[in-house]
Order: C-alpha cells, then structure tokens, then sequence
C-alpha cells in the first residue's frame, strides 16, 4: 500500500488530469442523479470511490477529499491526521516523528504539489474535518455542490437579460409611441368582466 501512495505522488499531475475528467463526468450525470435521487446513488458511488482511492492513496473515506490540494497524498494517512501542513517533528529527510519509517505525508505533499497544474492550492488553509461525513463519497459532494453552482450560474445569465429589459425600456423607449388601450379594454377591465 505505502508504495503504492508513493507511486501515486510522484504521478501526481496525471491523477490530476484523471480527476478533472471523472469530475466533469461526475458533474454531467448530476441530471440522472437528481432524477434517481442522490441519496440512492450515495451507496454504490462510495463504493467505488472506495475501492479505488484506498488502493492508490491509502483513503480513510473521510468525506471532505483533499487530494487535490495536496499532492495526491492523503493528510489522513499522518498519524496525526493534521490537515494544513506538517508537525513540528518532521525528522531529517522528510520522515514522520512518529512513523520513522514512513515518509511525513506533508513532506510527500509539497512533493506531489509541486508537479501539478494546480499545485498553489496547498497553500489554502483546509477546513477542519467534518467527521459526520465520514464513510460518504466526496465525488458526489463536490460534483453535486459544482452542479448546483452551474445551474445557479445559468439561471442568473438567463433572468438578467429578462431583469434588464424593463429599465432598458425606461432609459431608451421605443421609436414608435405605444397606441392607447382600446376603451373597450380599459372599460371591461375595470368592470372584472
């Protein structure tokens, strides 16, 4: 397992890239997901992200995944579980203080970082874990909470030109004068016929 996690760091930038593609398949299917409802498909999708991310980083399905803030290395695998960088004890050539055989996963962090596209992100300060998430697919969470964005995104392109258009009639009123309501109208109206 452990030199799997290593293997995983040091091809950092392709699980990067490999990411980004199940994410944005993940984000295509929020449709289906919301038709069949996300509560029914939890199971089986934490199932599968499961199995492959405890093989290739060591996962602890917490829920609130990391990786790619973090050089495809895990902060869960720290004995220490600390989220926004290493421990005091790092011991020369990067290996845990209470792991000495391990190599610090903060250490490997910075490492796998630095060979992806978007490596900056570790320096954000994560979130404390949230261990009522625990066990629950973080690739449903994420691509549910960027589908809902999108669509937010969409409706507002879509009311903004409908929002926009009355003050546009107030501050450039159309070339030919609008015609009277015909007395009829006016009169039926007022009567509630």
């Amino acid at each position: 397992m452990y030199r799997i996690r290593l293997f995983a760091v040091r091809q950092s930038s392709v699980f990067e890239w490999i990411y980004a593609r199940v994410e944005r398949t993940m984000v295509a299917l929020d449709p289906v997901f919301r038709k069949i409802g996300y509560n029914r498909v939890e199971a089986p999708v934490a199932l599968v992200e499961r199995a492959i991310k405890t093989v290739l980083f060591d996962c602890k399905m917490c829920g609130q995944c990391v990786l790619s803030s973090t050089g495809m290395s895990c902060p869960m695998n720290c004995p220490k579980e600390l989220r926004n960088g290493p421990c005091g004890g790092v011991r020369p050539g990067g290996y845990c203080e209470v792991k000495p055989e391990m190599k610090c996963v903060w250490s490997l962090a910075w490492d796998g970082a630095a060979r992806m596209k978007g490596g900056d992100k570790i320096r954000e300060v994560l979130p404390p874990v949230d261990r009522s998430l625990k066990g629950s697919s973080s690739w449903l969470r994420v691509s549910r909470e960027k589908a809902g964005k999108l669509r937010e995104a969409r409706e507002a392109a879509r009311t903004a030109v409908a929002q926009a258009f009355p003050e546009a009639r107030a501050i450039e009123p159309a070339s030919a004068p609008l015609a009277d309501e015909p007395e009829q109208a006016v009169n039926r109206d007022a009567r509630g016929a």
